[in-house]
C-alpha cells in the first residue's frame, strides 16, 4: 500500500510540472529564429539558391545538374562575397556520361568560381540572390567544354 501511495505522488508532481510547463505564457518560453529568418537577418548580401530553395552564403558544395547530380561543385573556398559578386576556387566534378550516364565516371577539374547579376529573389522578395554563375577552368576540362562556361542561375 505504501508503495502504490507513493509512485501516486510521483506521478500526480510529475504532472503538475507538465501542465505548468505546458501552460506557461509563449513570451516565456524561448523559442529559436525559423531558419528563412535568420537567412534573412544575415543577407546584407545576395544568396546562392540550391537546388531545394534554400537560399545559402558561402557553400562548400553546390549541385549544378539538380536533375540527375551529373555536376556539381566542391570543396569551395570563398574569396569574395559582396553586393554584386561572389569569388572562389573549387572543383567541379563532372560525370562523363559514357557510355552513358548511369554507368560513367565522375572527373574533378579544378575551377574559378564567380557569381553575379544579383536580383530579387521571387521566393523571398527582401532577399537578393545570385542569377549567373562563371566557372573557368584550371587545366583540364570535360571533354566538350569551353574553358569558360556560363550557367543562368534559378529564381
Amino acid at each position: 500500500m505504501r508503495r502504490h501511495t507513493w509512485s501516486t505522488a510521483v506521478t500526480l508532481c510529475f504532472a503538475a510540472a507538465l501542465a505548468a510547463a505546458a501552460s506557461a505564457p509563449s513570451q516565456a518560453r524561448p523559442t529559436a529564429p525559423a531558419a528563412s529568418h535568420t537567412v534573412r537577418q544575415q543577407a546584407r548580401v545576395p544568396v546562392l539558391v540550391d537546388c531545394f530553395w534554400h537560399a545559402d552564403v558561402r557553400p562548400t558544395a553546390f549541385v549544378l545538374a539538380c536533375g540527375d547530380g551529373n555536376s556539381r561543385l566542391a570543396s569551395m573556398h570563398w574569396s569574395q562575397w559582396g553586393r554584386t559578386a561572389a569569388k572562389a576556387r573549387g572543383v567541379n566534378i563532372v560525370n562523363d556520361c559514357k557510355p552513358y550516364c548511369a554507368a560513367g565516371r565522375f572527373h574533378a577539374y579544378r575551377v574559378f568560381v564567380r557569381l553575379d547579376h544579383p536580383k530579387h529573389w521571387k521566393k523571398h522578395p527582401r532577399l537578393q540572390h545570385y542569377t549567373r554563375m562563371t566557372l573557368v577552368y584550371q587545366g583540364a576540362r570535360p571533354d566538350t567544354f569551353p574553358r569558360t562556361v556560363t550557367y543562368p542561375l534559378w529564381n
